[in-house]
């Protein structure tokens, strides 16, 4: 097992504190043996194997305990009494009404309590209403290149990159010898866990809005996500989504297609990045960008012809920036675009992301969108390109691999 170290320091912040640790992220990212890891850490720091009490609710071990009375009454049975329990539930929104049980322990002195999620609508449900501003998100990503690189243990970086781009980051497949078929197998396992069960689920909690529609068309589903893959960088709309899928001989109405996003959003297959106005430093709610949560299971979806390196550098970049923290949206400056305003608290960054800035008019473009920006926060071009490196004029160019490994 890699360490996630990112992760268990968000987990050791918040250790003892009274609030909810909840760990969402996509089914086989990492949640499960991130709790492992962290329950290994309290026993070294001293806590006892009988403070701590942990369940899958995807192990039948566990079956009996799918009502959420007696998961109640199992767990009260077990805590202890003199010191601080540690309670681990593990893919919880497989029990129905499960909020009603976290509650209640929440309540209890001395439990700190850590649950993980496959489906981000457990928290928009009764849960964010039962327990609002006493709950911390903790949201997870599968590898990082650098925990890739980790693993690999090979010294040519640019070469594990390529690696990387191709097979992607779920902790399982890094460890697969690398034959294409095989992990093909193993994300097209991912892809139908994630599309019919995740959904499937999703469909089983009572939703606070009865308008939204229930997703039962799973071969629409699958359209929408391999047109959203296809789409990676480009600014989409519901309208564009429909009229594509009208034009292949169904109709299918703009509320439908929403909802249907939405619920891929929910299952963390993919994330939406909302467009930014960098002069008057407010969010446009217009045409977002989408970015898959992997690049193996888009290569998966999307035809090798229509695979662009720069797109697929982009989505990285952008899932590393979340993962260092930073609120990610695309920016809108004039008339023209950067690729990415990163904020967090008051510090922002910007960046353009491209696979190369050796062609003249290539670097003309990716530095005239930063010269365009008037205040005084960092301007940073990715590129993979090792010749144009530098500063110019207060912009740095930086080695894209390098900078994923913190370089």
């Amino acid at each position: 097992m890699i360490k996630r170290n990112e992760y268990l320091a968000q987990l050791t912040e918040w250790k003892d504190k009274n609030v909810i640790k909840v760990i969402t992220g996509i089914r086989r990212c990492g949640k499960s043996t991130l709790m492992k890891l962290f329950q290994k850490e309290l026993l070294s720091q001293g806590v006892e194997d009988s403070q701590i009490i942990a369940i899958n609710f995807e192990d039948l071990a566990f079956e009996e305990l799918s009502d959420y009375k007696k998961l109640y009454e199992y767990i009260m049975t077990k805590i202890n009494k003199e010191k601080t329990t540690y309670l681990f539930l593990d893919e919880i929104q497989k029990i129905e009404h499960f909020e009603k049980a976290v509650d209640s322990f929440f309540v209890q002195d001395n439990i700190d309590i850590y649950i993980t999620g496959s489906n981000a609508f457990l928290l928009s449900g009764e849960l964010a209403t039962l327990l609002s501003g006493r709950y911390v998100e903790i949201s997870m990503l599968p590898l990082s290149f650098k925990e890739f690189c980790q693993l690999r243990e090979h010294d040519d970086k640019d070469l594990l990159f390529s690696e990387y781009l191709k097979i992607g980051s779920f902790p399982y497949v890094v460890g697969l010898p690398v034959s294409e078929e095989m992990v093909d197998v193993y994300l097209e396992g991912i892809y139908n866990t994630v599309i019919v069960k995740d959904i499937e689920e999703r469909q089983q909690r009572k939703t606070p809005d009865p308008s939204r529609r229930k997703i039962n068309d799973i071969a629409l589903l699958k359209n929408v996500s391999k047109f959203l893959a296809n789409s990676i960088g480009n600014p989409i709309s519901i309208k564009s989504i429909s009229d594509y899928i009208t034009s292949s001989g169904r109709k299918v109405s703009y509320n439908t297609v929403d909802d249907y996003i939405e619920a891929l959003k929910e299952s963390f297959v993919f994330y939406s990045a909302e467009r930014f106005d960098v002069n008057g430093k407010n969010i446009l709610k217009t045409n977002p960008k989408m970015y898959i949560v992997d690049l193996g299971l888009r290569r998966h979806l999307v035809s090798k012809k229509n695979y662009d390196l720069g797109f697929a550098l982009e989505n990285i970049v952008y899932l590393e920036l979340r993962r260092r923290g930073y609120s990610v949206y695309v920016g809108k400056s004039g008339d023209g675009e950067v690729d990415f305003v990163a904020k967090k608290a008051d510090r922002i960054l910007y960046f353009q992301v491209t696979a190369s800035m050796m062609e003249e008019s290539t670097f003309e473009r990716e530095m005239r969108s930063l010269r365009a920006i008037s205040d005084n926060y960092p301007k940073i071009v990715l590129t993979l390109d090792r010749f144009t490196l530098g500063n110019y004029e207060g912009i740095e160019v930086v080695n894209a691999v390098d900078w994923l490994l913190g370089k």
